[in-house]
């Protein structure tokens, strides 16, 4: 690789590309383009990739055989080759994206009765510290410049249905495994209803407008950061701060990211298996590019920890630990999966026609 190739999309350069100008495009189609017939070949786009996606140290990441499949979307006519056509929609759509992301930070529900209140993890089986979540986050929105931060509360009205002292104010469906009269804290339990919901019964926990609604007294909280409220309808529990667990209301934070036109999705919170895991979930399913941060998390169980963090990884998202993100915020560290992650993202949506860049 030369150094050229490299620099063409080294973000970390003090010679930075002016992404919107059609002659760095095209220096960079050039820089890649070997045998100069105008066009990437299989293998040219391959040492693309390789410049592209490379760690903080300018270190090449491993590919694999997802870029042939990136390849093949940005082949629009299929004839083995990206013309400069198409590579005017790679550009505009994937390479400036992945160079520079627009990220948003989501703090999920780091309220006081999660951390030292009615639902004070610490209890449940993981035995984990909410508090332990504090001191990383505060550092993150210290230290990362995050186009937008968004904290999520748990918000219920006190007739909640996810609250077990509230069992007795509904009908258990047939098909419950747990009787009414049996049924205890953390339980799953099925009410009557079209169709029947599956719940698990909790504390009572943030009701409105209490102490134990509030965001802990020792996060901090950034000016212009917006407040994303959840389960406020008593009759559908709220786990992700995107949609209520029947998928029937959305909170409008999928709106609010992409009116800023956010493309990377920071997650971290309380609990990390429970309301942070639904919220990283749903966040790949609206198309952002999703960045779990392990150690800004804490959990229930620890088994269930592990699924979330499989679940995620299987769908395209990466965890990572806080010392990270900056790196990834500032496009200086390109990870293969969020890029395919991306293409993925424009194999789903219509593709328009070439555009040229002005």
């Amino acid at each position: 690789m030369s150094s050229a190739s490299t620099k063409l999309i080294d973000s970390s350069s003090d010679d930075r590309f002016d992404f919107t100008c059609r002659s760095e495009m095209d220096a960079c189609l050039a820089a890649f383009d070997k045998n100069c017939d105008g066009k990437l070949d299989p293998n040219e786009f391959r040492q693309l990739c390789k410049a592209l996606f490379r760690d903080s140290t300018g270190q090449s990441y491993p590919l694999d055989a997802s870029v042939a499949d990136i390849f093949n979307l940005f082949d629009v006519n299929a004839d083995g080759q990206i013309d400069r056509d198409e590579f005017v929609y790679c550009w505009n759509n994937w390479i400036k994206i992945i160079v520079k992301p627009i990220s948003a930070l989501l703090v999920i529900d780091v309220q006081n009765d999660f951390i030292c209140g009615t639902l004070d993890i610490r209890n449940c089986p993981a035995q984990q510290n909410g508090e332990d979540v504090i001191e990383p986050i505060n550092h993150l929105l210290d230290s990362v410049d995050f186009d937008a931060v968004f904290y999520s509360h748990d918000w219920h009205p006190e007739d909640h249905v996810s609250f077990v002292d509230n069992l007795h104010l509904r009908k258990l469906h047939e098909s419950s495994p747990i009787a009414g009269n049996n049924a205890k804290l953390y339980d799953t339990v099925v009410f009557d209803g079209d169709p029947p919901m599956v719940q698990r019964l909790w504390p009572r926990h943030c009701v409105q407008n209490t102490w134990g609604s509030e965001l802990y007294k020792d996060l901090k909280v950034v000016d212009n950061a917006v407040k994303i409220y959840k389960g406020t309808n008593p009759e559908v529990d709220s786990y992700s701060a995107f949609w209520d667990n029947s998928k029937l209301t959305d909170t409008k934070l999928e709106a609010q990211l992409k009116m800023r036109n956010i493309t990377d999705v920071y997650v971290c919170g309380i609990a990390y298996d429970v309301c942070v895991g639904a919220t990283a979930a749903d966040a790949i399913v609206s198309g952002f590019r999703t960045i779990l941060i392990d150690d800004c998390c804490r959990g229930v169980d620890l088994l269930d920890i592990e699924k979330t963090k499989r679940n995620l990884t299987k769908n395209h998202g990466i965890i990572v630990s806080s010392n990270q993100v900056d790196a990834l915020v500032k496009g200086n560290d390109r990870r293969p999966e969020l890029g395919y992650k991306l293409a993925l993202n424009l194999k789903a949506m219509k593709q328009p026609a070439p555009k040229e860049v002005n």
